[in-house]
């Protein structure tokens, strides 16, 4: 009898299912911890033949505290269990909170949403294997609790997609290449989707590619030194630089980018990833005090991290990608910085450089679409990983889902 009642969840999980087009929002909070990016989209079909509405987006910004919190818990000093605890609760309360504001933004109600992806917030990433005891493992950590955004909002929640990746050989990272296949592999050149956020990263579509000539990895850092060495310098009053107005005004320094460009993970054959333990606080604060030693001023530091971002991505290219690129196109919050994207232009010469505005897909909507497209195939039954990009042995169903209410 009680299979019958008509609010079982797991038969709303099966009309899911069988649904050919479902509304879904997708949530993204990235290494810049700057807020939860939230998009509502209506996604028709699944793989290759998806097909996509942006119905909604924004960027809700966290509290001055919260942010704060976050970043206590990047560093090892000063994260702890009961803090890591709290938080992922916390921050499931917040992107719950998100999704809400989001939908009230529109004429839909909470009802009509079929599915919400959430990508959670990285908090640490450990990419190669360690041992304890005899057993090896690689790990990734994501909070944001989705069971408390299925109570919270009563819909079905798939989340922490990494994990599964992990599980099977990966390193849990990069997600996005599977999304970039889906929007971008019809197109016929060779192309590069190049995300610029915390951590910069590509995903290689060439022409004519199936899934498994996809090439993606993290190229090395983003925007995460540059707001570094800005929130340096301006005694916390900036967290970036804005159009890249004070790179701008700056000097590239040739011996201190020679030595930025040293550092081994440029330099590592895909697949690989990083993030704040390589590029993050300690390293920020070492290059601070080296540019500061060679006697540079402050917009010569700031200009000359921008310049290690533009090097490092295209030496990526150089060394990684063996065919022409016809096309570069570029999104995430870098793409907003002026001076950077001079710089990759000017390194790039016959290179045609686009942004991803130019397929209406809005930089700030882009990665929460793509937590939106990830959770539609995980419903659907797909695998949604790339193992040429990540390493993993086999291709997985990413996600865990969580029934609604």
């Amino acid at each position: 009898m009680m299979y019958e009642n008509i609010n079982n969840p797991i038969k709303k999980l099966i009309k899911v299912f069988e649904k050919d087009e479902r509304l879904i929002i997708g949530l993204m909070s990235g290494t810049s911890a700057d807020g939860v990016s939230v998009v509502l989209t209506k996604i028709k079909g699944s793989g290759i033949s998806t097909s996509f509405r942006i119905l909604a987006y924004n960027t809700y910004p966290y509290p001055i505290e919260i942010k704060k919190m976050i970043f206590n818990l990047f560093n090892p000093k000063t994260s702890t269990v009961d803090k890591i605890c709290l938080m992922n609760f916390i921050l499931g309360e917040i992107f719950a909170d998100a999704c809400i504001k989001i939908v009230n933004e529109t004429k839909f109600k909470l009802k009509d949403i079929d599915l919400i992806g959430s990508h959670g917030q990285t908090i640490y990433h450990i990419p190669k294997k360690e041992k304890i005891n005899g057993y090896s493992s690689k790990s990734t950590l994501q909070i944001g609790e989705p069971s408390v955004i299925a109570e919270k909002t009563g819909v079905i929640t798939v989340a922490d997609f990494r994990t599964r990746d992990v599980a099977a050989g990966g390193e849990g990272a990069p997600i996005i290449p599977y999304v970039d296949y889906i929007l971008f592999s019809k197109m016929k050149r060779n192309i590069v989707v190049q995300n610029i956020g915390g951590i910069a990263n590509l995903t290689y579509i060439p022409k004519g590619a199936s899934i498994d000539d996809i090439i993606a990895f993290d190229t090395g850092p983003g925007n995460m030194v540059i707001d570094g060495i800005i929130n340096i310098i301006t005694s916390g009053k900036l967290s970036y630089d804005p159009d890249g107005k004070i790179a701008s005004k700056g000097k590239v320094s040739k011996k201190f980018l020679e030595e930025l460009m040293s550092h081994p993970f440029l330099h590592r054959k895909p697949p690989k990833t990083t993030g704040r333990e390589e590029f993050g606080e300690k390293f920020i604060n070492k290059i601070y005090k080296y540019g500061k030693k060679l006697g540079l001023k402050n917009e010569d530091i700031v200009a000359t991290v921008t310049a290690f971002t533009a090097e490092s991505i295209v030496l990526s290219y150089k060394q990684f990608i063996k065919e022409h690129i016809d096309e570069v196109i570029i999104g995430g919050g870098g793409s907003f910085n002026k001076t950077l994207i001079k710089m990759i232009k000017e390194r790039l010469p016959g290179v045609k450089i686009s942004f991803h505005e130019d397929y209406d897909i809005p930089a700030q909507a882009k990665e929460p679409l793509g937590m939106a497209i990830l959770a539609n195939e995980t419903i659907s039954g797909n695998s949604n990983n790339v193992p040429s990009a990540t390493g993993a042995i086999r291709r997985v169903i990413m996600g865990k889902i969580i029934l609604g209410k």
